[in-house]
């Protein structure tokens, strides 16, 4: 459910970055909008919502294992560094990280209560 959910959204943001372009103020004045970052949400987004909509259990798992230690990564490096090293022309707001460590936190909490819910069942 995570994977079509959070897929289809992520994919929406990336579509109305590149409508919206790229405002100096970013999206409602909080968050980044720019064309790299609008290209990684058109292909995060557009992973997750193949996956969890035609995807195996492992795949779905491995794929929202893997972007959650990604966004994790992303929202912790954009504290310290908000142009991740130059990747972003737009730096990251303190939004922005939040966002990212909501989103990893969130997938990993999926995953992990997937995994619960399977032992259970086959127990």
């Amino acid at each position: 459910m995570y994977a079509k959910v959070v897929g289809v959204v992520v994919l929406l943001v990336g579509v109305l970055g590149l409508i919206l372009g790229d405002p100096e103020d970013g999206f409602l004045g909080i968050l980044t909008i720019d064309i790299v970052e609008d290209i990684i949400h058109l292909g995060t987004g557009g992973l997750l919502t193949y996956v969890g909509f035609a995807g195996t259990n492992a795949l779905v798992k491995s794929v929202v294992t893997l972007l959650g230690v990604v966004y994790l990564i992303v929202g912790v490096v954009g504290f310290f560094l908000p142009e991740l090293l130059g990747l972003i022309p737009n730096e990251y707001s303190i939004y922005d990280n939040i966002l990212h460590l909501t989103l990893g936190a969130l997938a990993l909490f999926a995953v992990s209560g997937n995994a619960a819910k399977e032992r259970t069942t086959t127990a």
